[in-house]
């Protein structure tokens, strides 16, 4: 499986937040979206998700299933965390489990709990859930429902050290089993050998 994008340009509200933006992905292998905020990581992630509209250039997926879009074949992880608090923990997990086309029985969801250390809090309404949990019961999404393409924005905000620990296991064994991660990211995540995609020089008016 291949993920590239050529000559890729964003427009939001009629500005150019970038343009001429190129890269390759293979299996296996991660890529860091970096830059200052405003430089249009999230827009380039929502663009692969298939939510923001591309204003020129084009992205490709090769080896993928020719049946599905590409969005159908990604998970993407934005700011927010989209937790209904009526729902337990783990309620809200099986509701997105359902909606993302996969099983929603209880060894899968168990081992999606258990993968982000969520297991004690399975019962809990998710309106008691600090940041960081929510920000797990999120991230369970990945765990619970396998798809071969990770878009994540920011995963490990308002995570602590540990489970920045669990998410940095769940992304390498995502990338042992050839997976794609698109992340984007102001700090370290513990991915060894991940290319990088600067988007600062891509902003109008920007200095090289």
């Amino acid at each position: 499986m291949r993920l590239s994008g050529s000559a890729l340009a964003c427009v939001r509200s009629g500005r150019e937040v970038f343009a001429g933006i190129a890269f390759t992905v293979a299996a296996g292998e991660a890529l860091l979206v970096l830059g200052r905020n405003g430089a249009g990581k999230s827009s380039l992630l929502r663009m692969v998700a298939g939510l923001v509209r591309i204003a020129a250039g084009r992205l490709d997926l090769t080896g993928g299933d020719p049946d599905l879009t590409l969005g159908e074949q990604a998970h993407y992880v934005g700011h927010q965390d989209a937790v209904k608090g009526a729902l337990t923990v783990k309620e809200n997990l099986a509701f997105w489990a359902r909606y993302l086309g996969g099983a929603a029985d209880d060894v899968t969801l168990g081992t999606a709990l258990e993968a982000m250390g969520l297991v004690p809090l399975a019962d809990l309404p998710a309106a008691y859930l600090s940041a960081g949990q929510k920000r797990r019961l999120s991230l369970a999404r990945l765990v619970a429902v396998a798809r071969p393409i990770w878009l994540l924005d920011e995963p490990t905000s308002a995570l602590d050290a540990a489970s920045q620990d669990r998410l940095a296991s769940l992304m390498r064994r995502h990338l042992e089993k050839r997976g794609i991660i698109l992340v984007a990211t102001h700090g370290p995540l513990g991915l060894q050998g991940a290319m990088e995609l600067r988007l600062d020089a891509a902003m109008p008016g920007a200095v090289p």
